[in-house]
């Protein structure tokens, strides 16, 4: 038989740390097939091989039992390799055909143009209009435009990386339709997602790393959500469990807020009303798009708020920056890593220090103690696995997942009274996002507050005992999960009734 696609000992090294070591699997034309592994386990190393934006040191390539070796992603994308990249490359003032036409070769926007986005769409069930213009599509529509962009390339093999991340639970369910045609119509997919029960659902083969090393070719509907997770970090998945809740009295509320949104494309906040009790952890759950950067940017303390809309611990905190809450024991992670939650061309211990409070003692009469940073910095590193060189590597220089276990840990690592944090687990391993998980539960047990802001409805019901639903720019009450409460969110998520 000959495989759409045959890697075969395939090796990448950068300086000491060697990304890829001897991988061999193979694809089969019309097939779904997962690649799995934890943070840094080489996934990403080895798709821009496949993709053509970086070369191997050893090994060989063969599409359709000839050999393969491109040098960039154009002479890929000639084979037919296609790739859905999990941070969408879409210009927010453009429509929908002026988007798709950008990412192809050699093509120009015409009547012809238009009539084959429409004809892929409907073939498909990717439900698009190609002159809407694309800061006006939600998060899931956005995708379909990525999705039909590439099928206009005629693909063989399309790549999708975490697709079902910033998905409503009918959006993933339609993906999957979408999927499926393309596979019975002899497209090859290589899925790559930390969303196991989805990748045993879509997936009848899967290829697992770890640590640059090819641990297994499987079929992962023969095995567990946690197997194939053990498999992927090699040790046993701690339950997640909270025993014992104790809620204190109120720490921090919201109270009528609403805000205009600076962005063009953004959404305004419509009397938003919370209260956060100590020990809980308190989950906004909501599709993006729907106000949640805004409402984490006020938060933070990055954009104004009315007077008395914000108070922690009694105080009227609307007009402190993002330092001066910090002292006050309240502490944020960002949805975005790289260049909010963390200076790129940083150090991690320079990024250690810029969150600092001043009960870190990271500064004394004004002056860093360096000393003190870098074992600040070497514990975050150690307790949350995260993989790097140094605690002086430059943030851009980690995987998503490391990146995002340092920011989780360095903000946790100062035992804040209320933890704010969007997207926790997002891009996170499996094991990773379950150490994530405790690290929140414990901090709860201990009296703190946290506040969840997450697209990952899993990860909401998981954890929260307090569930809220944000859509529009307005805010639900809390939701009785004792009542029909996954239907009622579901609904509320999509524009149900706010109550």
């Amino acid at each position: 038989m000959k495989y759409q696609l045959e890697l075969k000992e395939v090796s990448k090294s950068f300086g000491p740390v060697q990304a890829n070591d001897g991988i061999s699997f193979a694809i089969k034309p019309g097939s779904v097939h997962a690649l799995l592994g934890e943070n840094g386990a080489g996934k990403s190393t080895l798709v821009k091989i496949i993709y053509g934006s970086l070369e191997p040191d050893e090994g060989s390539m063969k599409w359709y039992g000839e050999d393969f070796c491109p040098t960039n992603p154009f002479e890929a994308r000639e084979k037919g390799v296609a790739m859905v990249f999990q941070h969408f490359s879409l210009f927010e003032s453009l429509t929908v055909a002026e988007n798709i036409v950008l990412g192809l070769d050699n093509v120009v926007l015409d009547d012809v143009i238009i009539s084959k986005i429409e004809k892929y769409s409907k073939q498909y069930g990717l439900s698009i209009n190609p002159h809407q213009v694309v800061g006006d599509l939600s998060v899931g529509a956005r995708q379909r435009v990525e999705i039909v962009r590439c099928l206009m390339q005629n693909p063989k093999l399309l790549i999708m990386d975490e697709p079902t991340s910033v998905l409503t639970p009918k959006e993933v369910t339609d993906l999957f339709l979408t999927l499926r045609k393309l596979a019975d119509n002899g497209c090859a997919i290589l899925y790559i997602s930390h969303k196991l029960e989805e990748v045993r659902q879509i997936c009848k083969y899967a290829t697992i790393l770890r640590n640059g090393s090819l641990i297994k070719n499987c079929n992962p509907q023969e095995h567990t959500k946690d197997e194939i997770a053990e498999m992927m970090i090699g040790k046993k998945i701690i339950k997640l469990a909270r025993e014992n809740i104790k809620h204190g009295k109120e720490i921090f509320s919201i109270n009528s807020l609403s805000s205009k949104s600076n962005n063009m494309f953004g959404v305004d906040l419509k009397d938003i009303n919370l209260s956060v009790r100590q020990g809980s952890i308190t989950g906004i759950a909501g599709v993006a798009g729907n106000g949640q950067d805004e409402l984490m940017r006020i938060l933070i303390g990055e954009d104004n708020a009315p007077a008395s809309s914000l108070e922690f611990k009694g105080l009227d905190i609307t007009r402190l920056t993002s330092h001066q809450r910090r002292q006050l024991s309240m502490f944020f992670v960002p949805e975005e890593r790289l260049g909010h939650g963390a200076v790129p061309s940083m150090g991690l211990d320079e990024n250690m220090l810029l969150s600092r409070p001043n009960s870190s003692k990271m500064t004394r009469n004004n002056i860093i103690d360096w000393k003190q940073v870098r074992n600040l910095t070497n514990n975050v590193v150690d307790t949350f696995n995260v993989m790097t060189p140094s605690v002086s590597a430059e943030a851009q220089s980690l995987s998503g997942g490391n990146l995002q276990k340092f920011m989780v840990g360095r903000e946790l690592i100062q035992n804040p009274e209320l933890l704010i944090i969007a997207q926790p687990t997002w891009g996170v391993d499996a094991g990773s996002a379950n150490n994530i998980h405790q690290a929140l539960i414990a901090l709860a047990d201990s009296g703190s507050s946290v506040l969840i802001i997450s697209q990952d409805l899993d990860e909401i019901l998981s954890l929260c005992e307090q569930v809220h639903v944000l859509y529009n720019g307005s805010l639900s009450d809390s939701v009785d999960m004792q009542k029909n409460g996954l239907e009622k969110i579901s609904q509320l998520m999509l524009g149900g009734a706010i109550q």
